[in-house]
C-alpha cells in the first residue's frame, strides 16, 4: 500500500525494506529511547526486524493494524524518516483504533506528522470506516500533544501509569478523535 501527501510518500514495507528500517532505528535508537519500552540489542538486529515487518504485513492484511513508513518525495527513496500506524483496530460496534507514531530526530518540528497522521485519520475514517482515534502520549512529550492539537483531537484525561517506557510507569494523556460522519 501506497499514499501519497503533499511532501511525503507513506507506505507498507516489505522484507526488501529490512536494511533502510534498519538503519532507521540505528540513527534513532538513543534519541527514541525516552519514549519507548526498554529494548535489548535483539529488538534492532537485522532478523528481528525482517519478523517485524513480515508480522506488520500479515496484521494489515487482516486489516487489524495498518503501519504506514514515512519517506520524503523527491528524497531518498530508501531513508525512512519515521512512522505512523494503527493498532488494535476493532470492528463491530467498537469500530475503533490505537494511533501511534514515531519521527526521526533530524525531522522533528517541520509538519511531517502532522501531514502524515492527517492523511492515516482519513484512512481510518474513509477507508477503514472507523468510529474513534486514541491516542496516548506522555505529557512531556511536547511535539506529539501538538500534533494532536492541530488535528483537534480532543484530550479526555489522564491514563495514571500507562505504559512502561523507558523503564518507569508513566503517566499518559488520552486523545481521541470521532469521525465527524457518525451520530
Amino acid at each position: 500500500m501506497q499514499y501519497l501527501t503533499e511532501r511525503l510518500i507513506l507506505k507498507t514495507l516489505t522484507p526488501e525494506d529490512t536494511n533502510s528500517l534498519f538503519a532507521y532505528y540505528k540513527r534513532n535508537r538513543e534519541f527514541l529511547r525516552k519514549w519507548e519500552p526498554l529494548r535489548d540489542d535483539t529488538y534492532y538486529a537485522g532478523e528481528s526486524i525482517e519478523r517485524m515487518i513480515r508480522a506488520e504485513s500479515i496484521e494489515n492484511e487482516r486489516k487489524s493494524s495498518l503501519r504506514l513508513y514515512l519517506f520524503r518525495r523527491g528524497g531518498d527513496k530508501k531513508k525512512i524518516i519515521g512512522f505512523c500506524g494503527l493498532t488494535n483496530i476493532v470492528y463491530g460496534p467498537f469500530l475503533s483504533c490505537y494511533l501511534g507514531y514515531k519521527l526521526d530526530k533530524d525531522e522533528i518540528n517541520k509538519g511531517f506528522m502532522t501531514e502524515a497522521v492527517s492523511k492515516l485519520v482519513k484512512i481510518a475514517f474513509d477507508d477503514y470506516r472507523l468510529h474513534r482515534i486514541e491516542s496516548n502520549i506522555v505529557p512531556s512529550n511536547i511535539p506529539s500533544k501538538r500534533v494532536m492539537e492541530k488535528l483537534n483531537f480532543t484530550k479526555e484525561g489522564i491514563s495514571r501509569k500507562y505504559l512502561k517506557i523507558n523503564g518507569k510507569w508513566e503517566d499518559h494523556i488520552h486523545y481521541v478523535l470521532l469521525n465527524p460522519t457518525f451520530d
